[in-house]
């Protein structure tokens, strides 16, 4: 059996909540999760609700000191996150560490900024607090797929990126020939508006061809938009499918030292820092 480092045994209090906050697998750490996804949905909830004029002219205060108490639980779970894994300045720069800070940081900072003149800034600093969003990615374990998917596939769509720019170019010039220089295609960066928002199906129709030829060059537009929109969401699925015809047997445990999850069941050292499991 594979030992644990003394300080993160499972019978100190150190250990206890490492297992806790950074497992899912235990049933404390499946609490855990479910507690601070609550906390984050209401908390979204209020920042959103605040953003309503008549909303936080009545409820404004209400707001204000449910805002706290979830700060201050997501203060405390920030702390404690630091204080159990092995190398709290990695998680502390790690990005879901930044993530984290970001989420608690702008109410403090309401504290420095209590003149009137700095109202406006109290509000951008608030504003902020949506990043708590990004802290549910922690629990969704799909995540870990969709985004290795993703990045394998940068090549792929960024090249398919280049030549739609390389399109919309032709395209554009093309409907600046049609048209004659008019009706909205009086020159060649508005023809290449125009072609980016109809190949990609927006439509917005404030710039629209009026000639014969220009309507039917048009009408093939956008039958090309429809196919080339399955383009990338093609080469995303198919990473995807080679994700799930692959094994994937994963450990529950998580880092030590950094807390990050997603190692395999025979990995003796953590794939994200090095440290040993």
């Amino acid at each position: 059996m594979k030992k644990i480092e003394p300080h993160l045994s499972e019978k100190t209090f150190r250990g206890k909540l490492f297992r806790v906050i950074y497992e899912s697998g235990t049933i404390g750490g499946k609490l855990f999760n479910v507690t601070l996804i609550s906390c984050i949905v209401i908390s979204v909830l209020i920042v959103s609700l605040d953003s309503i004029e008549s909303v936080s002219i009545r409820y404004g205060k209400a707001l204000l000191y449910a805002e706290w108490v979830i700060t201050i639980l997501f203060s405390i779970e920030f702390a404690l996150r630091i204080t159990c894994v092995k190398k709290p300045l990695k998680y502390l720069f790690s990005f879901m560490g930044l993530v984290d800070l970001l989420s608690i940081l702008p109410l403090y900072l309401s504290f420095f900024f209590t003149g009137t003149k700095y109202f406006v800034v109290i509000r951008t600093f608030r504003i902020l607090r949506i990043f708590r969003i990004l802290k549910m990615w922690n629990f969704v374990e799909a995540s870990h797929q969709l985004t290795k998917a993703l990045y394998i596939s940068s090549i792929k769509i960024g090249v398919f990126i280049l030549f739609l720019l390389v399109l919309v170019v032709i395209i554009g010039s093309l409907m600046h020939l049609i048209e004659g220089g008019k009706h909205g295609f009086d020159s060649i960066p508005h023809s290449i508006y125009w072609a980016i928002v109809t190949l990609t199906t927006v439509g917005y129709g404030d710039i629209a061809p009026k000639t014969p030829a220009g309507r039917l060059f048009a009408s093939v537009i956008m039958l090309l938009g429809y196919g080339i929109i399955a383009v990338p969401t093609g080469i995303v699925t198919a990473e995807l499918v080679k994700f799930t015809k692959i094994p994937h047997a994963k450990s529950v445990h998580s880092c030590p030292s950094c807390g990050k999850e997603g190692h395999d069941t025979d990995a003796h050292f953590c794939k994200f820092c090095g440290e040993k499991l």
